[in-house]
């Protein structure tokens, strides 16, 4: 039959099934393309539908090769066929007319409007699509090839590989975003602990160590009747032993174990020494998932922190960890127990060994960690010299005074409120001598 016996109704028909081809081309490669390639592999294995989708996106080339080859088809016959109608139309002038119709008919209902709406309900039309392009996939796949051929190699030549898989793995920031974004998805509690996991590639054990200084143990030089005070009033389930000072350690003991010898009055001091188990110690630097792990295959609960001299600088242990991960879920023994006490004035009174990780997150405050890991450390290193009470300096826009000093380092150290805080009769990073307190 001759095109021109041809009816201009069904022509017109004609002319719509085209333009549903055509939406269907340009809406399908933009859901297939806005698909979430992690979601997806998860769904493939129980969709039909995604399992097909990820056969596809993995050679991308090939996929947009047949999605453009019938999107093309398709355009160039819409676009004879409409000017065609216009000529038998309008003649001359119904080109014309028919050319700048066919430009905005295009645009909105065969670009713009199925792409928006694949854009929103990408995996409603991603993956019934994805039938359609299998089997297209093979009817066409030697013209696709051959088309392949020619635009990877102009790939390659301004030195892309077409080869390499899309899905790349996130890095750390990449996927705490991701976890940051899940919103209601994740119920908070889990986000903070799945955030908290993240950050421990980047957290070290001199992070959440118990410092030097307030390492609770026995020293073997001490008089008999001290030790045993000592561990009649501990706190905790295993102490330190040393002789001398904390860089001798001799190890540690279950204090559970000695306990009921001294319910029967036959604890000696020798007892205590054959009740000594090795001490474990670990390097400093080293991130809490290793330390973790380390725990974990030597089967260890605590850990001693030494520096590249060998000496003792604090103390780490598996429930420390533990916490870092889902905060804190024991009340700590008075020695670690750092307080953190709000005025009415709006001041926090924070004890000088606490950690600034650990000020951070109460306070919300950006306190810099990246040097010294404890408040006290923080402003003797900002200092420059010993602390003494009556100081107020301004560290990182926070303004801060010295309440309290002990054995040389700051006890208390008042945080005061930055909403009060006049900028404009400071200089940031000053410091105001007030005299002692």
């Amino acid at each position: 039959m001759n095109i021109s016996e041809i009816s201009i109704a069904w022509l017109f028909v004609l002319l719509l099934i085209l333009f549903l081809f055509s939406a269907f081309f340009s809406g399908t490669e933009t859901a297939l393309m806005a698909l979430n390639r992690y979601k997806l592999k998860h769904l493939a294995k129980k969709n039909k539908g995604a399992q097909y989708a990820v056969q596809l996106l993995e050679k991308p080339d090939r996929l947009i090769g047949v999605i453009l080859l019938g999107n093309n088809l398709v355009n160039i016959i819409i676009t004879q066929l409409a000017t065609y109608i216009g000529f038998r139309l309008g003649g001359n002038v119904g080109v014309a007319i028919a050319t700048g119709v066919l430009t905005l008919l295009l645009l909105v209902f065969a670009e713009i409007t199925p792409k928006t709406i694949a854009a929103l309900k990408a995996e409603k039309i991603a993956f019934p699509a994805s039938y359609v392009y299998i089997v297209l996939l093979k009817i066409a796949y030697p013209l696709v090839w051959l088309i392949n051929l020619f635009s990877n190699g102009l790939i390659r030549m301004l030195g892309i590989d077409p080869s390499k898989n899309v899905l790349q793995s996130l890095n750390h920031e990449e996927l705490k975003s991701v976890v940051n974004e899940a919103g209601g998805l994740i119920p908070d509690n889990h986000q903070d602990m799945l955030l908290r996991v993240l950050d421990m590639e980047t957290i070290t054990v001199d992070d959440i160590m118990i410092p030097r200084i307030d390492i609770n143990g026995i020293d073997l030089d001490d008089e008999w009747n001290d030790i045993e005070e000592q561990i009649l009033n501990s706190n905790f389930t295993r102490l330190i032993i040393y002789k001398g000072g904390i860089n001798n350690v001799q190890g540690f003991v279950h204090l559970r174990k000695l306990l009921p010898l001294f319910h029967d009055d036959k604890m000696e001091r020798e007892h205590l020494e054959n009740a000594i188990h090795p001490a474990y110690f670990s390097p400093e630097g080293i991130a809490l998932t290793q330390q973790l792990i380390n725990f974990q295959e030597d089967k260890r609960r605590m850990a001693l922190v030494v520096d590249e001299y060998g000496d003792v600088q604090g103390l780490v242990t598996l429930e420390d960890i533990l916490e870092e991960i889902v905060g804190q879920f024991s009340t700590s023994p008075a020695n670690f127990d750092y307080e953190i006490r709000t005025h009415e004035d709006g001041s926090v009174w924070v004890d000088g060994a606490m950690h600034i990780r650990d000020i951070n997150r109460q306070l919300g405050l950006q306190l810099d960690t990246s040097g010294p890991k404890t408040i006290n450390g923080l402003v003797t290193d900002y200092l420059g010299q010993i602390p003494v009470p009556g100081i107020s300096l301004l560290v990182d826009n926070i303004p801060m005074e010295i309440r309290k000093t002990q054995n040389n380092a700051v006890k208390t150290l008042i945080i005061h409120p930055t909403i009060n805080y006049k900028k404009s009769n400071q200089k940031s990073n000053s410091k105001e001598q007030n005299g002692q307190s």
